[in-house]
């Protein structure tokens, strides 16, 4: 049915979730009428792929990308968003003013955290629910998934009524946990890893007979994911590049597929995090060490996929890395300056852009905000440190004579410089001064850099000893 045209940048009968309507009502208004755009999508998508694949039908370079990874095609991708038309939310894709002036490049953000349960990870799960028979339907599915793919998985299971069952680490956070429960699915929690869990979901896909959906190693999957670049260069056709976080390589195997076929003059950037650079490893057989954790959890992938590693090897032009101060940079300056909130992984394609921003220069990039599922306490820390940074939040220690009123000409120094006092701890007992001395330890919220100096230097001027630290 067609649903009619809404000032909002997309259809909220179709968003399901009111809280995605409001957070983007600020976003540049695009047709609600999801049959027509999807139809328009199509048309501009053979229009374009004719006009660029004309001469190139016969060449080498492109019979050699044909040959290398049939079992995933710009032809799948389209059927994948015929098959989505109904079922996933067409996100918007639009410029942001303020972060192209930072970083030297015109900015697109797809606000993929928009999705109902805040990720990309639906589209692939969808797509995947949908080419099942009506018999493994019956039987059910089975992943193993400690996030975003737990909770697609199961939504649209739940939505389409086909049982799920979610195996998850033993240490997987009770939050998510819960909000798969939510779902529908039925979760297992077994082993302490990742690996233990994945085998023991083998495992019982073997005994139930459950059809095993992979996060990422699975060519319909894959498909899935790549339609919202579809949607991407129909929205912004004329982008130079686009930055997509790799973790398995899902999520940039169906973009670059669906992207050099619209396009083949496209850059296609892949970002990891120097923590887990699997992808990087496999494809340019390198042995960067691994991590164990990283703040961009969603991209913490061990071991690259198999169908995936073949795609990215022939289809994506270049691939970076980040470090855990850039993606909570990132993370930070989502939240300050597009008022929409951003996982680790999420941040991860604008943090390459703020960290290699010489690679981006004058270009028109588009940037996959791929999902929005950040643990509270995560991102108070990632909130506080970025203050921290930024010259907004400091610590500084005053030494003075321990007499009555000291404490409360250092509060006034500090009020009349314009500083306010979030925490104060008076130190007697461990300190190298003289007993007749104390250190005062303050924690103070500033405007900036400079401030933090003009506090100290008000600090000196009364006859007191001040440094930050």
């Amino acid at each position: 049915m067609c649903r009619a045209v809404m000032s909002r940048p997309f259809c909220s009968a179709h968003c399901r979730n009111e809280k995605n309507v409001a957070a983007c009502a600020h976003l540049k208004p695009v047709c609600d009428c999801f049959h027509a755009e999807s139809k328009a999508i199509h048309a501009l998508a053979a229009s374009i792929f004719e006009k660029n694949f004309a001469a190139t039908r016969a060449s080498p370079a492109h019979t050699l990308r044909q040959n290398v990874q049939t079992m995933l095609s710009y032809s799948d991708i389209q059927a994948a968003a015929v098959r989505l038309r109904d079922h996933i939310l067409r996100t918007p894709c639009v410029e942001s003013k303020t972060l192209s002036h930072i970083v030297g490049a015109q900015v697109f953000l797809k606000f993929e955290n928009l999705q109902f349960t805040a990720s990309f990870k639906e589209r692939g799960a969808c797509n995947r629910l949908q080419l099942l028979s009506a018999e493994e339907k019956a039987r059910g599915v089975i992943a193993m998934s400690a996030g975003n793919h737990a909770q697609g998985l199961a939504y649209h299971a739940q939505r389409t009524g086909v049982h799920a069952v979610i195996v998850m680490p033993r240490f997987t956070p009770g939050v998510k946990v819960e909000r798969t429960r939510g779902f529908g699915a039925e979760v297992v929690l077994h082993g302490d890893t990742l690996e233990a869990a994945r085998q023991h979901a083998y495992q019982l896909a073997a005994q139930r007979q459950l059809t095993f959906v992979h996060p990422f190693d699975d060519e319909a999957v894959a498909a899935g994911q790549g339609t919202l670049a579809l949607e991407m260069l129909a929205d912004q056709p004329d982008l130079d590049t686009l930055v997509v976080a790799i973790g398995g390589g899902g999520l940039i195997a169906g973009v670059a597929t669906a992207a050099k076929a619209l396009k083949p003059e496209i850059r296609v950037v892949g970002v990891q995090t120097e923590r887990f650079p699997s992808m990087l490893n496999a494809v340019q057989g390198s042995h960067l060490p691994m991590g164990t954790s990283t703040i961009a959890e969603g991209i913490a992938v061990a071991t690259a996929g198999t169908i995936t590693q073949a795609v990215v090897r022939e289809r994506v032009d270049e691939l970076l890395l980040v470090d855990e101060g850039d993606i909570e940079q990132a993370v930070l300056m989502l939240l300050e300056i597009e008022k929409t909130l951003v996982e680790g992984a999420g941040a991860a394609g604008l943090a390459a852009l703020i960290r290699h921003r010489e690679k981006f220069q004058g270009q028109k990039v588009g940037l996959v905000l791929s999902g929005g599922n950040i643990d509270p306490l995560l991102l108070a820390a990632i909130i506080e440190r970025g203050m921290a940074r930024s010259g907004r939040l400091a610590r500084i220690r005053v030494s003075a004579r321990d007499v009555p009123g000291v404490l409360a000409k250092i509060t006034a120094t500090v009020a009349e410089a314009g500083a306010n006092i979030e925490e104060v701890h008076h130190q007697r007992a461990f300190t190298l001064l003289a007993a007749q001395n104390v250190d005062i330890d303050l924690v103070l919220q500033t405007r900036n850099v400079q401030h933090i100096e003009d506090v100290l230097q008000a600090l000196r001027a009364g006859g007191m000893e001040a440094a930050r630290l």
